[in-house]
C-alpha cells in the first residue's frame, strides 16, 4: 500500500469521525463532542492539504487524474467552512460541511486512473483561476444550502408554534441562517462570474469560440442566471429569509446536477468519463 493510499485512509477516517461527532454532539447537546469534531475535521483537512501537494509532484494541470479535482473540491468546501465558521461562529455548519466533503472525497475513488487531458492553450495559472473560483463559489453555496434547509425547518416549527426541544433549542435565530446566505451570495456570485468569464475566454482560445452550447455551458448559464437573480434581489430589493433560503437550495441542486449529472452522463468537454 502506497503512502498516498495510507494518507487517504487516514483522511477518510478523520472525516468520518468528525461527521459522527458533530452529528451526535448537536443531537445530544454535548459541547465536548462538537469541539472534538472541529479538531478531527481540521486534522483531516491538514492531511488533505498534504495529500494534494504530494499528488501534484511530477504532474501538470494539462494531464492530471480527474479524481484530483473531486479531492480539490472536497478540500475547497472545508476551506470555506472554516472561513465561514471563523467569521460567524456557527457550529451547525459542520452538519453540512463534514458529510458533503466526505462524500466528494470518497467519490473521487470512482475516477481513479482516469486522466484529464486539457488543451495545451490552457496555462496552469489560468486554469487555476477558472477551477478555483468555481469550486469556491460552489462551496459557499453548499453552506448556504445547509443554512437554508435549517432555516426552513425552524421557520416551519415557529409558524406552527411547535415546542422546541433538544437539538432545536441549540440552533441559532433565523437571522443567523440568513447571515450565511448573505455571505455566500455576496462572495459566491462574483466568484462564479469570474469562473464563468475565465471559462469562456479559455474556450475562445482552445476551441475558437466562446460558446458552443455544450451541455455543461448551458447548465452553467442557468446557474449563473439563478445566482444573478438571487444576488440582485438580495442587494437591490432586500430579499431575506424564506425566499433566499429556497433559492439557495435550488442553486445548489442545479450545481450538483451540473457537476455529477452533466459530467458523468452527457457528452461534454468537461466529461468525467474515460477519454
Amino acid at each position: 500500500m502506497s503512502s498516498l493510499e495510507l494518507l487517504s485512509i487516514a483522511i477518510i477516517m478523520l472525516y468520518v469521525l468528525g461527521t459522527v461527532c458533530i452529528a451526535v454532539g448537536l443531537l445530544a447537546r454535548r459541547d465536548r463532542l462538537k469541539r472534538l469534531s472541529q479538531w478531527l475535521t481540521l486534522a483531516g483537512f491538514a492531511l488533505h492539504t498534504v495529500m494534494l501537494g504530494l499528488s501534484m509532484q511530477g504532474q501538470t494541470w494539462q494531464v492530471l487524474e480527474k479524481a484530483y479535482y473531486f479531492r480539490m473540491l472536497s478540500w475547497s468546501l472545508l476551506l470555506i467552512y472554516f472561513f465561514v465558521w471563523w467569521r460567524l461562529r456557527l457550529e451547525f455548519l459542520g452538519l453540512t460541511a463534514s458529510p458533503v466533503a466526505l462524500v466528494f472525497y470518497v467519490s473521487s475513488f470512482m475516477l481513479a486512473d482516469v486522466q484529464s487531458k486539457l488543451p495545451p492553450a490552457m496555462s496552469g495559472l489560468f486554469f487555476g483561476l477558472h477551477i478555483g473560483t468555481l469550486f469556491l463559489s460552489f462551496s459557499l453555496m453548499t453552506m448556504a444550502c445547509g443554512a437554508g434547509l435549517l432555516f426552513l425547518y425552524m421557520d416551519r416549527k415557529l409558524k406552527h408554534k411547535t415546542r422546541l426541544s433538544g437539538f432545536d433549542r441549540d440552533l441559532p435565530a433565523l437571522s443567523a441562517f440568513d447571515k450565511v446566505n448573505h455571505l455566500a451570495v455576496m462572495a459566491g456570485f462574483p466568484l462564479f462570474t469570474l469562473g464563468m468569464v475565465s471559462g469562456f475566454v479559455w474556450a475562445r482560445i482552445a476551441w475558437g469560440k466562446m460558446l458552443s452550447w455544450d451541455p455543461k455551458e448551458v447548465v452553467s448559464l442557468v446557474v449563473w442566471c439563478m445566482f444573478a437573480l438571487l444576488f440582485h434581489q438580495r442587494l437591490a430589493l432586500g430579499w431575506r429569509g424564506r425566499k433566499t433560503a429556497v433559492m439557495a437550495i435550488w442553486i445548489f441542486a442545479v450545481c450538483v446536477f451540473s457537476l455529477l449529472g452533466v459530467n458523468f452522463l452527457m457528452t461534454t468537454h468537461h466529461s468525467f468519463n474515460p477519454q
